[in-house]
């Protein structure tokens, strides 16, 4: 298997994941926050589907599926237009409220239709370009990938532990 069809492989599976967290939710169980302080379903996705358009659109050279597929108003969150949800305080991830599973499913297949047809424009040796010298060691565009799949399959990892807690 060549590298490409890996992290092809990698990120179809967090898409599977996330439509599997959010089948038959209701805005009740997505917003919930387990012991009114813990990140909900709603914010986890929210989240990793932010850092997800993120990473791959500046990989990519390309805007944010989250501003040019019209997502940031369809949510309409009173946060910063880049916000990510990265270092979100308790009142920030209560502002990450929605009333469906659907618009998160489709900000969420938007990406990740985006991020697949990136993919399919690299070969393996695209992997070792470095795109980001402000880190040390400076960090490829493979690691940045591997380490957008970790926040992605960890986040979501998340998300179906908080849609298995009792009391819902």
């Amino acid at each position: 298997m060549e590298p490409i069809e890996v992290l092809t492989d990698a990120f179809g599976r967090i898409g599977s994941a996330v439509n599997g967290v959010l089948k038959g939710l209701d805005a009740a169980d997505l917003n919930r926050r387990p012991g009114g302080q813990g990140n909900s379903i709603a914010w986890l996705v929210w989240h990793l589907t932010r850092v997800q358009d993120d990473h791959i659109a500046d990989a990519a050279g390309r805007e944010q599926q989250w501003a040019v597929a019209g997502f940031r108003d369809r949510f309409g969150f009173v946060l910063q237009p880049e916000d990510t949800g990265y270092g979100h305080s308790h009142e920030q991830v209560d502002v990450v409220r929605v009333d469906s599973a659907e618009m998160l499913s489709e900000y969420y297949q938007s990406v990740q239709r985006r991020t697949m047809e990136y993919l399919q424009e690299l070969d393996g040796a695209a992997l070792d370009k470095i795109i980001d010298e402000s880190w040390d060691p400076p960090v490829s565009l493979g690691a940045r990938l591997v380490s957008v799949l970790q926040d992605c399959l960890m986040h979501v990892g998340q998300a179906a532990y908080v849609r298995g807690l009792p009391g819902k």
